[in-house]
């Protein structure tokens, strides 16, 4: 497999074509004693009704995940930890909520968020006896410096914003606390596909050391190009990354076939993010413009996987999850009427907002022989209940400075319980915030939107200006969150904000460490 130049990737058909041609005479029978494979795959800025099995006027086939979501559980009530990039995916590699330590994004060149010894994901699985890769979108820091050359700074020119030239790094050193640093035995991606430097990274080196300034090629149909100034490798192609991406991912898997060790994949996609840029094969078929065109690409990302499962006869053995890191972009709202696609479904807002559709996100959980296929359910749940339910699964035990706001959940995927959580924080950035709980939703701000919500959906939808400090929305009844309920239950929105404020205060909300604080008082 190259990953060195020449950015004429293979389509995505031709990889499903590379999963189905896996030859299996190698395989032998496994273990059913043997823990199971765990494959996480998590789309960028997918909403909550870009999928067929969640929004039944989707204007985008997805038949790989609506075959997905029958053959095991599909989650009508998950929900990112922020509604944005970097802190939902430290939220689900830790078991901690973000807002315990940080709310922006990793920003270009940015340090590693993880702190020192900290406990990840992939870091407990690989105790347990894991092999552990990370293919895709990092977007969660790396030590720079160290390859940064002495004195160099990024520069401001031709009225652009400053940007590290490619000459300021020494590209042949190893990159120091990335993935390998937090877990992972290896990683492949672009680190943020429209972050700098535009290149590869294997393990914790560049594959093709970047030598001229960003351009971008193709420009997006659709959206912006998005790509923050810095090195590029010369003839990079932003349509090449996701092909690449997948290419790569079903060939770790096919290494894996009939080895004694269980693994961990987590391949964190970088569509359907803007750039929005689906490769030919893909472009015009769906009914959402060039957007809905990458989430097919996307599906088809997930079919391809899951067709190397079955080839490598993985499938019996893997527990499959997918899900979103927020919800959509703003360019959403425009999709709607150039289109009548509604890619947060009928959730109101958008990606950054602590509306529903800003951090609830299409989870879809298989695992043959333990979720009984075409299952839905309705319980809350939180990506940060991902730790605490796998260490169950493990039988590992948690220490008291881990995965602070994990919830076990392992009797919910095993039918043993319909219960989800009882409560979740919903939070992008430190202006606003809020808090579930049972159907109660209570918006503790003058207003759950970070964007700005276009007047002409404003009258579509009927949303009225919110007259109060504070907002509370019974999402049984109205789940587009239309109608503020605040005037009638001053006790309950009383109530739900010292709850808030008691969570946020605490530095914990798992069940393990409240029983634990209980005991101590």
């Amino acid at each position: 497999m190259s990953t060195h130049s020449g950015w004429l990737r293979p389509s995505l058909m031709l990889a499903a074509a590379l999963a189905a041609a896996c030859t299996t005479s190698a395989t032998k029978p496994r273990d059913p004693r043997r823990l199971p494979n765990i494959v996480v795959l998590y789309a960028d800025d997918l909403g909550y009704g870009d999928l067929g099995c969640y929004n039944r006027d989707s204007r985008i086939p997805t038949p790989h995940l609506d075959r997905l979501a029958a053959q095991g559980l599909r989650c009508r009530d998950a929900h990112s930890s922020s509604g944005i990039c970097s802190p939902s995916r430290y939220a689900l590699l830790t078991g901690r909520h973000h807002w315990r330590q940080f709310h922006e994004i990793v920003d270009t060149f940015g340090p590693s968020v993880f702190t020192e010894g900290q406990l990840t994901l992939p870091a407990m699985l690989r105790a347990r006896g894991y092999r552990t890769a990370c293919i895709g979108k990092w977007h969660l820091g790396w030590d720079w410096n160290e390859i940064r050359r002495p004195g160099a700074e990024p520069v401001a020119a031709n009225g652009k914003p400053a940007a590290h030239a490619a000459a300021d790094f020494d590209w042949t050193q190893r990159i120091p606390d990335g993935p390998l640093a937090h877990g992972f035995d290896h990683y492949f991606g672009d680190d943020v596909p429209n972050f700098p430097p535009y290149a590869w990274i294997h393990d914790d080196l560049v594959v093709q050391a970047p030598t001229v300034p960003f351009a971008p090629m193709p420009l997006p149909t659709e959206g912006t190009a998005e790509g923050r100034p810095g090195p590029m490798v010369a003839g990079w192609r932003l349509d090449a990354v996701m092909p690449t991406l997948t290419e790569h991912a079903l060939a770790w898997l096919h290494e894996q076939r009939g080895g004694e060790q269980p693994f961990f994949l987590y391949f964190p996609f970088t569509s359907p993010h803007a750039p929005i840029v689906p490769t030919a094969e893909f472009a015009g078929r769906s009914g959402a413009g060039a957007y809905g065109d990458f989430v097919m690409q996307t599906d088809a990302a997930v079919g391809a996987v899951l067709a190397a499962l079955d080839a490598l006869q993985l499938a019996d053995d893997t527990l499959v999850i997918f899900s979103s890191d927020n919800g959509p972009e703003i360019f959403a709202y425009d999709r709607i009427r150039r289109t009548g696609h509604r890619s947060a479904g009928g959730l109101r807002g958008l990606k950054r907002d602590v509306h529903e559709g800003g951090h609830r996100v299409p989870l879809l959980l298989r695992w043959p022989g333990v979720i009984r296929p075409g299952r839905v359910t309705d319980a809350l749940i939180g990506q940060v209940d991902v730790m605490a339910t796998l260490a169950s699964l493990l039988g590992y035990e948690l220490p008291a400075n881990a995965a602070e706001d994990s919830f076990d959940l392992l009797p919910l995927l095993r039918g043993e319980s319909e219960d989800g959580r009882p409560f979740l924080v919903h939070n992008t950035y430190p202006t606003a915030w809020a808090i579930r709980r049972g159907d109660w939703l209570l918006i503790d701000a003058a207003d759950g939107s970070h964007n700005r919500v276009p007047d002409w959906l404003v009258q579509l939808e009927g949303y009225q200006p919110n007259t109060q400090p504070v907002s509370l929305f019974d999402l049984r009844t109205d789940p587009g969150q239309k109608h503020d309920l605040s005037p009638r239950h001053p006790e309950l929105v009383a109530e739900l904000q010292a709850l808030l404020r008691r969570l946020r205060q605490q530095g914990h909300s798992a069940p393990r460490l409240e029983a634990r604080a209980d005991r101590g008082r």
